[in-house]
């Protein structure tokens, strides 16, 4: 069980007519309270605390894409193949589908809802050539469910369940195979004691090669440092002095030509340890910068007020904090506080958190790339590519 107010006194709290303010926290004082109280069984504490802490990074981030209206387009942890290179794919968190909705139907009174239960539920909706699902894998189980559950197939597409925010239905959508964009979180901290595994600056490069192969518009550096922009046109390159404002005129203009086959690529780095912050960017995050098309920086002050906000409450958010716990607590058999895997309760309080506070939420990020950009453009740019024929 975490101690809360032990957290308080460690990121030294003040407590107002609202309840405790946090100023200027520190995740790595987090970390180490964590791996002292919640991970103490574990092997390596200080490890899991950080894996625990990556966790609710990319929760951070779906719940985001989630507040924008992007749910019904995103499949999760999907193998990604290279551009004009499709034996090698790689595996990414979010990736983004053109849709369809196919039907609704209310949410059944029975305790855990099958692919298979979906599969024959849907058939009066779900086009021909959909075969299910082989996996045995629950909507919802034990009071569990699964953002963007995928519970058939087809040659072109797949079909994918979601709850309505108020789980009173069930919502049935069809997801190209094909993305147009894709998202990833990196966070790495400090690495005290580390003795194996990749380190920083090779997570980075690992990163950075994904975001670079997966698009048809290929990234070229000029001599001054500019980034322009090459893409195949019937055998032939065709150049473009600014990578950014072709991509950017090309999304909003609606060409279809240049955006065949291009997938927006977005990285989200917390700023922890060795990621430095987006006005003093190390290395590591330089090499990340260059490579995504759009690349956040979600602060500690964000990563914290969350935390603060959801993981520490008694009140509205209990069924957060309780679902983290569980989640960590010694003897577990089910995870219920992750990206894919969340809690129900928890569910609906984290959507109705983001949606009430999602102006204070879009601060918590700093744009490091494309320079002088704001996040609001990247939602504009997902919402263009979404209804783009092409």
């Amino acid at each position: 069980m975490v101690n809360w107010s032990r957290l308080y006194c460690t990121f030294g709290l003040r407590e107002s007519l609202g309840g405790f303010k946090m100023s200027y926290p520190s995740i790595d004082n987090m970390q180490r309270l964590l791996s002292d109280s919640v991970f103490a069984h574990n092997e390596s504490p200080k490890k899991a605390a950080g894996r625990a802490l990556g966790t609710i990074i990319e929760i951070i981030g779906f719940y985001l894409i989630k507040a924008w209206g992007h749910e019904h387009e995103v499949a999760m942890e999907t193998s990604l193949p290279e551009y004009a290179n499709q034996d090698i794919v790689h595996n990414v968190e979010f990736t983004f589908h053109r849709n369809r909705h196919l039907g609704t139907i209310p949410t059944p009174q029975i305790g855990s809802i099958t692919s298979t239960w979906l599969y024959n539920n849907s058939k009066e909706f779900l086009p021909s050539g959909f075969t299910k699902s082989v996996s045995s894998r629950n909507l919802i189980k034990d009071g569990v469910m699964k953002n963007a559950f995928t519970f058939a197939y087809s040659d072109y597409s797949f079909a994918n369940a979601y709850f309505s925010d108020d789980r009173s239905k069930i919502l049935f959508y069809e997801l190209s195979n094909t993305p147009f964009a894709m998202f990833e979180c990196k966070r790495v901290g400090v690495e005290e004691g580390n003795k194996k595994g990749p380190q920083t600056i090779e997570k980075a490069k690992q990163g950075s090669y994904v975001a670079r192969s997966v698009s048809s518009i290929q990234r070229i550096r000029s001599r001054d440092g500019k980034i322009g922009g090459a893409i195949e046109r019937n055998g032939e390159f065709a150049f473009f002095d600014d990578y950014y404002s072709l991509i950017e005129q090309s999304i909003f203009e609606r060409d279809r030509e240049i955006l065949s086959n291009f997938i927006l690529t977005v990285g989200i780095v917390s700023n922890h340890g060795n990621w430095f912050t987006s006005g003093n960017q190390n290395k590591e995050i330089k090499v990340l910068a260059q490579s995504y098309d759009w690349l956040l920086f979600l602060t500690d002050e964000g990563l914290s007020t969350f935390i603060q906000d959801t993981l520490s409450s008694e009140n509205a958010f209990n069924a957060v904090k309780t679902a983290f716990e569980r989640s960590y607590e010694k003897g577990k058999k089910i995870n219920r506080f992750t990206k894919i895997n969340m809690d129900i309760e928890a569910n609906i309080a984290l959507t109705k958190y983001f949606s009430d506070n999602l102006s204070s939420i879009e601060s918590w990020f700093n744009v490091i790339s494309p320079y002088e950009r704001n996040i609001r453009t990247l939602d504009a740019m997902l919402s263009d590519l979404l209804v783009l024929e092409v």
